[in-house]
């Protein structure tokens, strides 16, 4: 999964043709660990329908302080240049393709 910065949000995220799911997280967080992998998959299952970023809060706090990310893991999922969807929390598999759904 590619990383995104400040530096290249906008460019990356907001300005996308298609949606873009954002994955906010740190090294020291072990459920954004959790959940890493199962973003892998997803990222590879369907990433012709749905990007799949990660960005590091640590190293870039501007766009999480900007979107109100408090916590981590936070997926939000992008569209338009708009969140549409926030997921928090780390999840199975089974429950983020549910909550992902109308995007894949």
């Amino acid at each position: 999964m590619k990383a995104v910065t400040d530096a290249d949000f906008a460019t990356e995220v907001l300005a996308s043709d298609k949606p873009v799911l954002v994955d906010f997280w740190a090294e020291w967080c072990g459920p954004c660990r959790m959940v890493a992998p199962i973003l892998e998959e997803i990222s590879a299952a369907h990433g012709d329908k749905l990007d799949i970023v990660k960005l590091n809060i640590d190293e870039n706090p501007k766009v999480p302080a900007k979107f109100g990310v408090l916590q981590i893991p936070t997926m939000n999922v992008y569209k338009g240049g708009e969140v549409v969807k926030q997921i928090m929390g780390a999840k199975p598999k089974a429950a983020l393709l549910r909550d992902l759904a109308e995007f894949l």
